[in-house]
């Protein structure tokens, strides 16, 4: 059988990308896959690729530190919105779906804080981005002429400076743990990969 790749020298076979290819393109979302055989398809396949060599180095990494799902925090409060997403990147995006990836994003990154002086030139930086918008006549909303002090903001600003530092903590952890554990066969390499014929810029 072939191998698309290895995670720890433990294989990961093709008929395994074929049947999470399957599964996508049964499900909701297939109308926007791209064709089978293209170069967008086969970036598909390799994006799959990625995600399940991820999925297997998270869960490793969890066994190793014996962490389960239980206690792990919500989705949506390590992804809050789309740019979240994009900090972290897609692959790594997908895997927090599973509760012990999450658990092992809280155990990297618990030590992650942000100094009080960071908080501070953020809002010197940003007056009006924790600002609650004035309401005008009709229903309209507008920001206010002033920011907020910043104690009034503070948590705020220090909550989103941290989930930002968590995030690149957690990317640059994952991505040194894969650059150890896993090796890709040909064909099968990160799909923004410039050696690959199919990662080619177009416009």
């Amino acid at each position: 059988m072939s191998v698309v790749a290895t995670v720890a020298g433990i294989p990961v076979r093709v008929d395994e990308v074929d049947a999470a290819e399957a599964r996508l393109r049964a499900g909701p979302g297939a109308a926007a896959l791209p064709s089978r055989g293209t170069g967008e398809g086969r970036q598909l396949r390799r994006w799959l690729t990625q995600l399940m060599v991820t999925e297997r180095v998270v869960a490793a990494e969890a066994d190793a530190r014996g962490l389960s799902g239980r206690g792990a925090p919500s989705e949506a409060e390590l992804l809050p919105d789309a740019t979240a997403r994009l900090e972290l990147g897609s692959v790594a995006a997908a895997a927090l779906a599973d509760p012990r990836a999450r658990a092992l994003f809280a155990d990297v990154t618990a030590g992650v804080w942000v100094a009080d002086e960071e908080v501070a030139a953020y809002h010197a930086r940003n007056p009006l981005r924790f600002a609650e918008p004035g309401r005008e006549e009709h229903g309209w909303r507008a920001p206010p002429p002033v920011g907020p002090r910043l104690d009034d903001v503070r948590p705020a600003i220090a909550d989103h400076l941290r989930g930002a530092a968590r995030r690149r903590a957690f990317r640059v952890w994952l991505d040194a743990r894969r650059a150890e554990l896993v090796r890709l066969a040909p064909g099968y390499e990160h799909p923004g990969d410039p050696r690959q014929p199919d990662n080619v810029h177009r416009h």
